[in-house]
């Protein structure tokens, strides 16, 4: 039995016993493999994975790129001394 559209998920003896159709499905959507009943996995093609993981950059370039970059913040610290406590 093949994973259809109907059918969600590919058991993991399906999904080896059929593992080019798997494949060849993953190139267009996600394909989901269970184990004892449960979801396990998710194949999917290089393009997503790599689109999914991609590094946009780092913290430090997207607070810089930010519309706030070079404003000035208001600091309001109360410049209190601490308190004195009997211990």
């Amino acid at each position: 039995m093949s994973a259809t559209k109907k059918q969600e998920a590919w058991t993991v003896a399906n999904a080896k016993a059929h593992l080019s159709e798997v494949i060849e499905r993953a190139q267009s959507e996600p394909q989901m493999i269970t184990r004892n009943g449960t979801p396990s996995v998710v194949i999917v093609s290089v393009e997503e994975w790599n689109r999914k993981t991609e590094r946009k950059g780092s913290l430090a370039t997207f607070l810089l790129s930010s519309p706030l970059a070079g404003t000035e913040l208001a600091d309001a610290r109360l410049l209190d001394e601490p308190r004195d406590l009997a211990l």
